[in-house]
């Protein structure tokens, strides 16, 4: 086989991006835009020793799981992975690919997974679900404004006014722009020469209130004739909020660090369930706000609570699972990085009359040990009022200067973006309970949810939750073989996986959702578990065993490779690696070299686990 060979080809199964799958002469093929089902005419566009990839040239016969995509840029935006597959099939390689990654990266086995594992819990209407849409600016080749979104992997604007997994709203709003920009005129940014002004339009929707705001991203300070851009966007029903957030530099970052409000409310409104949250042009808030509120529900029902456990939710964001947990729960502690969300969080409690949510920035793998070991005097001063507002950068330094060099203000108040290493306890305005009531509340959860982010919890922030032993772990999760590797660790330090239900939070996309719950055995007298640091992090960055890497690169590549072949490519990235691992026997024993496309296929995997 060569590339631009022409070939048939069955498509037997899909991979993880949303690629068809198909094996000839032994090689096996990955061909974006097939389907399951597809019978097609490939043509090799890469060949590889034992894969390639292959693009369809003709489809010989159509899957009957074959739909019309019916968006005109799906196959360019590649936002849609999988929007030519039927929803009903979507769901079930979704369920599929969750059920994989647990029996082949966690180890557990089939017959358990099919017997604790949910149906996915899908929508009703596959479409209009974002609340959120950031569409950027430019020019065509005419040099006429044009609005849309960046084609895979490139900067370059495919022109469309709509997009229809966002609001209908989105359409209009961004007529109303170019309307005023050509009146005024005004030019869109040019990233190559760093002129022209409007960057950006970034649009938010509650979808249960039904409030709107646009935030214009600006290459400047000022935006001329503002009051004709207000008349056009307040003729759209709505419209509540209208913000200019300047971005001067010359970057593919979006947002600038400074955001006004030029007409209506600073934030925007909107609800999951039955509490209200506020919306600012930079706040985090889940995009669908429909499956969010679902699975909340489910997390909420594993955890089973009474109304007097305590719970800690972990990377908590804004807060979202933390006050739904604090409606059912005696006390929650919610820990996330960026300060910012934590203000919105704290903002979110006092809005909604919860007094029992206590909030922390900082890393959950730094909040968590310092509560457990109680360094310094921070576990003891955990129950102390908001005024007695304390950093562990106070206990070693003395100074309020963490380690990360940001200040911590006396008030308790984060000063700046930057403080993303601090950590604090945060304004609330719970009745006190005691401060060893608390303390032992904190120290001894019934409960630890955590959402962590798409490379999974972090080694330290797993060990200190197996020493603490909750009865019970939810783990919401974005990345199931991340997932996977997560609660293998967990199961081995103790718990019992009983419950999995995968969340459809993005349809027409690859991207799945997964709710677990782990019980501790025993749980009526907590055992004693002796857990080995270095077994459990392998590197802060991410964890992965060699089984783990193997089986991802086979999986997405077709290549077998050793455990030497990793050993040599984890050295080459620099990440640390345990003495006894693959090491030869003497200095000058001669090693086989790892092939390039080895290489290249291994270190796609340490990406995958967020270990590079």
């Amino acid at each position: 086989m060569q590339k631009n060979d022409l070939f048939p080809l069955t498509i037997e199964d899909m991979a993880v991006g949303g690629e068809g799958i198909g094996h000839d002469q032994g090689m096996t093929f990955f061909v974006k835009g097939a389907v399951l089902g597809d019978q097609i005419m490939a043509r090799a566009t890469k060949v590889k020793k034992n894969y390639g990839y292959a693009r369809v040239e003709e489809i010989l016969r159509a899957s009957e799981n074959r739909v019309p995509e019916v968006c005109p840029i799906a196959r360019q935006c590649g936002g849609c992975q999988l929007q030519a597959l039927s929803y009903e099939k979507q769901k079930a390689w979704k369920e599929r690919r969750v059920r994989n990654d647990l029996i082949r990266i966690g180890g557990f086995a089939p017959e358990l997974v099919d017997r604790i594992m949910e149906p996915i819990l899908g929508m009703e209407k596959a479409f209009r679900y974002r609340n959120k849409a950031q569409f950027p600016l430019g020019a065509n080749r005419e040099g006429e404004i044009i609005s849309g979104f960046y084609a895979a992997r490139s900067h370059r604007i495919i022109p469309i006014d709509d997009c229809l997994l966002g609001a209908p709203e989105n359409e209009s709003i961004l007529k109303a722009v170019k309307d005023y920009m050509r009146a005024c005129g005004i030019r869109p940014y040019d990233e190559v020469t760093g002129r022209g002004l409007v960057r950006h339009v970034l649009i938010r929707k509650g979808f249960a209130s039904g409030q709107i705001m646009v935030c214009l991203i600006i290459n400047g300070r000022e935006l001329p004739r503002q009051q004709k851009l207000v008349d056009r966007l307040t003729k759209i029903a709505g419209m509540k909020s209208i913000c200019i957030n300047s971005n001067c530099k010359q970057t593919n970052v979006i947002m600038g660090d400074e955001t006004r409000c030029v007409w209506g409310q600073e934030s925007i409104v909107d609800y999951i369930g039955d509490i209200a949250f506020a919306i600012s042009p930079r706040s985090f808030y889940q995009v669908n706000p429909y499956q969010t509120a679902r699975l909340y529900e489910k997390a909420l029902e594993y955890a089973d609570l009474k109304g007097q456990e305590s719970v800690w939710d972990l990377y908590c964001g804004i807060g979202t699972i933390s006050l739904f947990l604090a409606r059912k729960a005696g006390q929650v502690y919610g820990v996330e990085i960026i300060p910012e969300a934590i203000e919105d969080a704290r903002a979110n409690a006092r809005r909604n009359d919860i007094e029992n949510a206590h909030f922390f920035v900082g890393k959950a793998e730094e909040v968590l040990p310092e509560f457990y070991e109680g360094k310094g005097s921070f576990a003891q001063r955990a129950g102390e009022s908001e005024k007695g507002t304390h950093s562990p950068a106070q206990d070693r330094g003395g100074h309020g200067q963490a380690e990360s060099g940001e200040n911590i203000c006396d008030h308790g108040q984060v000063e700046s973006r930057e403080n993303t290493g601090a950590l604090k306890k945060t304004e609330g305005s719970q009745e006190k309970k005691g401060r060893d009531a608390v303390v032992s509340d904190a120290l001894h959860p019934d409960v630890i949810v955590v959402d962590p982010p798409r490379k999974g919890c972090d080694g330290i922030c797993l060990q200190t939750m197996l020493r603490m032993q909750p009865d019970r772990i939810v783990y919401v999760s974005c990345d199931p073989a991340t997932l996977a590797r997560d609660l293998k660790i967990l199961c081995q330090g103790g718990y019992a996986l009983k419950r999995v239900c995968p969340v459809d939070q993005f349809p027409q996309t690859t991207h799945v959702e997964t709710v677990c719950l782990l019980v501790l055995r025993n749980s009526v007298t907590h055992i004693n578990i002796d857990v080995d640091v270095e077994e459990l992090v392998q590197d802060k960055r991410g964890q992965a065993t060699y089984d783990q890497i193997r089986d991802n690169v086979k999986a997405q590549t077709g290549l077998h490779v050793t455990n030497l072949n990793i050993a040599q490519i984890k050295r080459k990235c620099r990440i640390i690696e345990r003495e006894n691992y693959n090491l030869p026997k003497s200095e000058d024993s001669k090693q086989p070299n790892c092939t390039k496309e080895k290489e290249e296929a291994i270190k796609e995997a340490f990406k995958h686990f967020g270990m590079i």
